[in-house]
């Protein structure tokens, strides 16, 4: 029982370094930068599953608000959580939920994981954007369409590939991994 907690909080700890590491390869082209994120956080959800792999994205978000330089930009600090973009931040923790929400369900043909993991992003743009437009959209005179189109459409196709990639590669590492770390 305590080797399993011990690969567990190796595996978890593992996944938060991947997103990390994904939120910094960045293509600045807006408000929203694009990054790898979205597949380090999916990728998470699907190796660890739902409720590891939540875990992993918060102890990410709470290194970022700690201060260290694991957001986008090598950002940090809990200005970047309060801020603009804060809310498709906090928006990861409604996907790893809504992923533990559909787990429940057993969901294993991968047409049908990966719908969930639309959905779920689905959910964090929606609070993403909710939040950009109340923060910062609104003062500036922006419509929520011309936030949808700086903050969401770009980002649409983009991540539907990173979700794809991320349960490809989930589906073909766990054995491997774990048999490594056990």
């Amino acid at each position: 029982m305590k080797r399993e907690r011990i690969s567990d909080i190796t595996l978890i700890a593992l996944m938060s370094a991947v997103i990390c590491v994904c939120s910094w390869i960045t293509v600045p082209i807006g408000a929203v930068p694009f990054t790898l994120q979205t597949f380090g956080i999916f990728l998470a959800l699907r190796f660890l599953g739902g409720k590891k792999g939540t875990v992993s994205i918060i102890v990410y978000l709470l290194l970022g608000s700690a201060g260290l330089p694991v957001f986008s930009n090598f950002g940090a600090g809990i200005g970047k959580i309060l801020g603009p973009t804060g809310g498709y931040l906090l928006g990861f923790i409604f996907s790893g939920v809504t992923v533990i929400l559909f787990e429940k369900f057993d969901i294993k043909m991968k047409y049908l994981r990966i719908l969930t993991d639309t959905i779920a992003l689905a959910g964090c743009y929606a609070i993403g954007t909710i939040w950009f437009y109340s923060f910062f959209g609104k003062a500036q005179g922006m419509s929520i369409f011309a936030v949808l189109s700086a903050c969401v459409i770009p980002f649409i196709l983009p991540d539907i590939v990173k979700i794809s990639a991320a349960e490809i590669i989930a589906l073909k590492m766990p054995d491997k991994i774990k048999d490594k770390v056990l």
